[in-house]
């Protein structure tokens, strides 16, 4: 048995029915090729850095008379990482289409792997991204100014299922588009939802009404919710918001 990288072949040399062993090999192969496009997780990490430095600038120059705390390190860490998680939609998009049009999916079809396996096989090498991501986001934050606590590490757990979440709607998007079409889907599309329907850049009751209902149904607002409440220590206000994240990232890879 074989898989195939791009063009170059990579002989596995195990029995077909030794599944456990392919699957090794199958989540070792897809990690690899996540490592060697590690100049788009850079560009997303300067993105995100760039990001949360011009609004701790801004938030910065605006008077304490205002009583204007959205761009508070604290309140816009947490937003701004699950804002930079919809960037991993885009990176898992890109690969499963890419795949796609390689002889690898056609050999991993002749392979003994189940779909939950292939799923797990693509999702696993991402979720440590997801994680280095938000320790990123939140190292920013201490260098900024925030004071350090042991709910960051909540946090970041808490911020996991929003990360599924992305990565389901990526190997989606890229099971059904080309590798030019996930661009405007995953690169457009979701990262502008994921901006102005999660609170991270206005408060939601400011605009109230059905955009405040439509984006509380929706899993972003929910997350971001979920994640400040995480880093305030606020254990009781975490779970309503974050059973809807995960029920959307259950849902979306079912």
């Amino acid at each position: 048995s074989c898989i195939g990288k791009g063009t170059q072949i990579i002989p596995l040399c195990i029995p077909v029915g030794n599944t456990v062993k392919y699957m090794q090999r199958f989540r070792i192969t897809s990690g690899i090729d996540i490592i060697g496009r590690r100049t788009e997780f850079q560009r997303i990490l300067i993105l995100i850095l760039v990001l949360l430095i011009l609004l701790h600038i801004i938030q910065s120059n605006i008077p304490q008379e205002a009583n204007m705390n959205l761009f508070d390190l604290t309140n816009l860490t947490p937003g701004i990482g699950v804002f930079g998680l919809s960037f991993i939609a885009l990176f898992a998009a890109m690969l499963i289409s890419k795949d796609r049009t390689t002889s690898l999916m056609l050999r991993l079809f002749a392979s003994p792997l189940r779909g939950w396996q292939f799923i797990l096989g693509y999702l696993l090498p991402l979720v440590p991204m997801s994680v280095a991501q938000l320790l990123v986001c939140f190292a920013a934050a201490l260098a900024l100014g925030m004071g350090f606590t042991w709910n960051i590490f909540l946090c970041i757990l808490v911020c996991i299922p929003i990360a599924v979440l992305h990565m389901a709607l990526g190997f989606l998007c890229g099971s059904l588009l080309s590798d030019k079409a996930v661009g405007g889907v995953c690169g457009a599309l979701l990262t502008n939802f994921s901006a102005w329907l999660s609170g991270t850049w206005f408060s939601l009751d400011l605009v109230g009404g059905a955009f405040k209902k439509i984006a509380y149904i929706l899993p972003f607002a929910n997350a971001v919710d979920a994640g400040r409440a995480a880093l305030a220590g606020e254990m009781s206000s975490i779970f309503p918001k974050l059973w809807i994240v995960i029920a959307w990232a259950v849902g979306t890879l079912l």
